[in-house]
């Protein structure tokens, strides 16, 4: 759990280095808030009205004049509290994106490689990717490795 907290505790801190482990546990904390919040949407969607009215008009339920039934107030209320983990977690994940590569060797700045196409993939490959051993120009080493454990 500490690892999955502490890219929040070093919230806006886009200096230094950070392990894989952080990294990833940090994505898992971020896909299990997720997939709650998206429960908690889902389950204040009207599935029985909408599947009752697809029923009564067949597969033309979309030209029908009628309205569609509104989601109820659970739906709107994950949805806001979606909206307000994705903007608090912006900086956080990006200061932990931004270490990680730091652990690599590389700027920051490869973070924009998410705006170019397939270049997430990239991304991705680099976050797998074991980081520098010893220290860098980004700082010492998170695994605490010094340059004697290199050649052990």
């Amino acid at each position: 759990m500490d690892w999955m907290l502490m890219p929040l505790r070093r919230y806006a801190d886009f200096s230094g280095r950070s392990q894989r482990k952080e990294f990833w546990m940090f994505q898992l904390l971020n896909l299990i808030v997720i997939a709650i919040f998206m429960t908690i949407m889902f389950s204040g969607m009207p599935w029985a009205e909408m599947a009752a009215q697809n029923n009564q008009y067949g597969k033309f339920a979309a030209e029908s004049a009628t309205a569609q039934p509104a989601p109820g107030p659970l739906f709107f209320v994950g949805l806001l509290i979606l909206m307000l983990w994705i903007l608090g977690t912006f900086i956080p994940m990006l200061a932990v994106t931004v270490r990680r590569l730091h652990d690599q060797d590389k700027s920051g700045w490869w973070w924009l490689l998410n705006f170019v196409p397939f270049g997430a993939y990239v991304l991705i490959a680099f976050f797998c990717i074991e980081g520098t051993k010893g220290p860098n120009q980004y700082g010492p080493d998170p695994m605490g490795r010094g340059p004697s454990d290199i050649f052990a």
